[in-house]
């Protein structure tokens, strides 16, 4: 959530924000409205309440008639003070949930717009001219069962639509981005972890994966209370909640490799052939707990590692800003990596690194103890290796005319020195 100060300080950048965003300003009268029913029930609790304080004392001293008449008035007073506390309770509570409503503050340098008003920052490579080559480039499902790499229907027929197999040198390569991945990311310092894929609801919310319609797109364990994942984002945040970090062990740095699982709600009819828009896939995502002044270097950081990433696979990709609003409730600024897809002729997003500031560390109670004083730390996150969509542009990429794949150099080590994976027999 954002700074509550922020609001009652600087109410116009929280509206400017929220219209970047194309959302109505509304809120943040409703939300000063709120804070100040709140602030006005404390005080008169804090009020009778030391009324009620002040009588107890003067019943302690008091004698015979005088003494019940107090009594009377402190059993009076009594209730008042638990029915102003009951108010003010529920005041809190109230500005809460709108507080907690708010998406994160939109940067001045984030374009404006919604999800085609994008900035493009820089493109590295160049896409390649298959028919120069001679060839019409197969789709990464027609490689795929070339290769035995990519059984889509009987993915179908044990879990339904939008599941499928990886098999034989499908699976090969996606072992082999994962240890790839894992190696460049503990190059970099960070710690692997494995961590949880089903965590509780408030991992989820203080994450911001229930708000802004996101929660449309989570698979719920009813009987249980607990959520699948979309992202391990959410458990590597959640893995510092409730607790305060010394700034000495500033920044944290962990690489998770987990499952993720999205219904993708609303995506109806797009992306349904092979494994660019699933249920569930696996995914290396970086994560950093830092001081909320670092925030927007690592933020970069994280940007230059997938750069390094992607280029390393030697595909053609483009990074974009991402438009205000086009951003997830936590984000104050977000960042696409896009490959070049060549069936389809343009570029796909396949990672994304967001500065959420200190928006989620303040959902969760994460802080640090600083030399100006206890605060809420700041959180940044970075996709390394989405498995399924990195495997569709090295198959696609990479294709050779034969319907062979040749190998980035990078993956080859994981393959025995392997150049090429191979069509299979049958």
């Amino acid at each position: 959530m954002i700074d509550p100060r922020l609001l009652r300080t600087d109410p116009d950048r929280v509206r400017r924000s929220l219209a970047a965003r194309g959302e109505s300003p509304a809120p943040v009268d409703e939300l000063l409205a709120a804070d100040e029913t709140r602030r006005t029930s404390i005080a008169a609790f804090e009020k009778l309440r030391a009324e009620q304080k002040g009588m107890g004392k003067q019943v302690a001293k008091a004698q015979g008639e005088e003494k019940q008449q107090l009594l009377a008035q402190t059993k009076e007073l009594a209730a008042q003070v638990k029915a102003a506390q009951a108010e003010a309770d529920a005041a809190g509570v109230r500005f809460d949930e709108l507080l907690k409503s708010l998406p994160n503050l939109v940067f001045d340098e984030v374009p404006r717009g919604g999800e085609d008003d994008f900035v493009v920052l820089e493109e590295h490579g160049t896409p390649r001219d298959f028919a120069s080559e001679g060839f019409e480039p197969k789709d990464h499902l027609e490689l795929g069962e070339l290769l035995g790499a990519i059984d889509m229907e009987r993915g179908a027929k044990v879990s339904g639509s939008r599941f499928y197999f990886l098999t034989g040198q499908g699976a090969q390569l996606e072992l082999a981005l994962l240890n790839h991945a894992m190696a460049k990311a503990t190059e970099w310092g960070f710690t692997p972890i494995i961590p949880p894929a089903l965590v509780r609801p408030s991992s989820m919310d203080g994450t911001g994966y229930l708000g802004q319609g996101a929660g449309e797109d989570v698979y719920h364990l009813e009987a249980d209370d607990l959520y699948l994942v979309g992202t391990s984002e959410v458990a590597l945040a959640a893995y510092h909640a409730d607790e305060i970090l010394d700034a000495d062990t500033l920044p944290r740095r962990y690489v998770g490799y987990s499952p993720c699982f999205r219904r993708e709600a609303g995506s109806y009819g797009k992306d349904t052939r092979g494994i660019f828009r699933v249920h569930w896939f696996d995914k290396v995502e970086m994560f950093v707990h830092c001081d909320l002044a670092d925030a927007e270097a690592w933020h970069q950081k994280l940007l230059d590692y997938e750069r390094d990433f992607i280029t390393s696979l030697e595909l053609p990709f483009r990074i974009i800003d991402v438009a205000s609003g086009d951003l997830g409730l936590s984000a104050a600024r977000k960042f696409d990596c896009e490959a070049w897809l060549p069936t389809q002729q343009r570029y796909r997003e396949i990672t994304s690194t967001s500065n959420t500031t200190d928006f989620q560390a303040r959902r969760l109670h994460i802080r640090g103890r600083f030399a100006d004083g206890v605060r809420p730390t700041a959180t940044v996150n970075g996709t390394l290796c989405a498995m399924t969509r990195m495997i569709i542009m090295v198959l696609e990429n990479h294709q050779q005319a034969d319907g062979s794949v040749r190998l980035p150099e990078a993956l080859r080590p994981y393959f025995g020195g392997r150049e090429a994976l191979v069509p299979v027999a049958g």
